[in-house]
């Protein structure tokens, strides 16, 4: 776990699933009554509270300037031998992370790859730079050398605030499936962009649905913003989008459509 600076402590939501207290153990010797604050298995971030604890915050980083080759350190308890440190380097950035709640699906775009050690119980530890700060939480491993975590920045540090003092993250509900597709060369010639996102699948009763969107569309633009893949318009799927109506630009059979789609709350 990491500790920010209002003194809540920042996990993963896996490690606490199911769980509303429990007890933090500290590296000299104390214990304290912990409670969980709020989960987002989606993003797979937790908050929780060590109660009556005096905690020294760490120094939060941005993942989003870390550079492949960069020093890394992975802090937690692997098989359960506590406080153990190892180091590596990022491996990889921008890979994907799929994650569900129920029949919800979301990706975590962005994911930092590193071949610092982990093993289970690394789990909602701290990975921090060469200069010892908070830049990602250890969240899977994939293999041997191969560990991931969700990256601190701008994305994530919005979903731990909301964590933080609603106990929950709310976000706009589309209800398309679908992932990145090059465009054609006459289109990124008039879009200035060179891809955007396909959409597989129109879940039945969605706001997708309702505003006309097929599969086999390639969405390339909301409300102004272009798109190209799923990162970018889970991005556009914050509180304030929750009943506001978008215009989602398109292309369809090679040629431009524009549609309003009015999005509802992810349940």
């Amino acid at each position: 776990m990491a500790i920010t600076s209002d003194g809540h402590l920042v996990t993963s939501a896996h490690v606490v699933a199911g769980a509303s207290r429990g007890v933090a153990a500290f590296a000299d010797g104390s214990d304290f009554e912990l409670e969980v604050v709020g989960r987002d298995l989606l993003s797979d971030l937790a908050i929780v509270r060590a109660k009556n604890a005096t905690v020294v915050p760490v120094v939060i980083g941005d993942a989003d300037r870390l550079q492949v080759g960069q020093l890394v350190v992975a802090i937690g308890n692997p098989m359960g031998l506590a406080g153990s440190v190892t180091a590596g380097v990022v491996s990889a950035l921008g890979r994907s992370l799929p994650t569900r709640d129920g029949n919800t699906q979301r990706i975590v775009e962005n994911v930092i790859q590193t071949d610092a050690a982990l093993n289970p119980g690394n789990s909602g530890g701290a990975l921090a730079d060469g200069r010892g700060r908070l830049v990602g939480v250890n969240t899977a491993v994939a293999g041997v050398g191969l560990g991931l975590a969700v990256p601190i920045n701008r994305t994530t540090r919005v979903i731990l605030n909301a964590l933080a003092s609603q106990g929950r993250v709310r976000r706009g509900y589309l209800g398309i499936a679908g992932g990145t597709r090059a465009l054609s060369q006459a289109a990124t010639s008039a879009l200035d962009q060179n891809a955007g996102i396909a959409v597989q699948d129109v879940l039945a009763g969605s706001p997708a649905s309702a505003a006309g969107i097929r599969a086999g569309d390639i969405i390339v633009e909301v409300d102004g913003k272009p798109v190209s893949r799923a990162g970018d318009l889970q991005a556009l799927m914050v509180t304030s989008a929750i009943g506001a109506a978008v215009e989602v630009r398109a292309l369809r059979d090679g040629s431009t459509i524009t549609l309003q789609i009015r999005l509802s709350e992810l349940e």
